[in-house]
């Protein structure tokens, strides 16, 4: 019986010392919630990836991007994750690929850097049909990004 009665002393005493010790970890306030509603809105993703396994979480990012902006999105793949585009790697990235795949048909657009494709050993017609190549990565990023802000601006 002594050991319900401290149990429920102390239940009720870390009850009412709750709020102090939560305040104690909270010196910068409490976040503010802003749940607007996400205009249409153009989006590029920057891809470079050491593992290409990591193509799962981009299309996680993807989607739930997609889902909430609405506008136009295009993958600039510049690094080691390019090696899963490559037909020869199919049935060792056949999951990734397929979603990689099933993003395209979505009217998700797939650049892949040439200078980063190359220097991996690969060509174009290494590549599966759903990604195109361009000349560079980073200029390739800074275009639809260019295009993007000129397009609003232009509104």
């Amino acid at each position: 019986m002594r050991t319900a009665v401290a149990i429920t002393t102390f239940a009720i005493v870390s009850g009412l010392a709750q709020p102090a010790l939560a305040e104690a970890f909270a010196p910068y306030g409490t976040a503010k919630v802003d749940m607007h509603k996400m205009p249409v809105e153009n989006t590029v993703f920057d891809v470079n990836y050491e593992d290409p396994q990591k193509l799962n979480v981009l299309y996680n990012f993807v989607k739930n991007t997609k889902k909430t902006t609405g506008g136009k999105v295009v993958v600039v793949t510049h690094g080691p994750e390019l090696r899963a585009f490559a037909k020869e790697n199919y049935e060792k990235y056949q999951g990734i690929v397929d979603k990689m795949a099933e993003l395209s048909k979505e009217g998700v657009e797939f650049k892949m850097c040439n200078n980063a494709m190359l220097a991996a050993g690969f060509k174009a017609e290494d590549m599966h049909g759903f990604v195109t190549v361009v000349p560079a990565g980073f200029p390739e990023v800074a275009y639809w990004q260019g295009l993007h802000s000129a397009l609003r601006f232009a509104q």
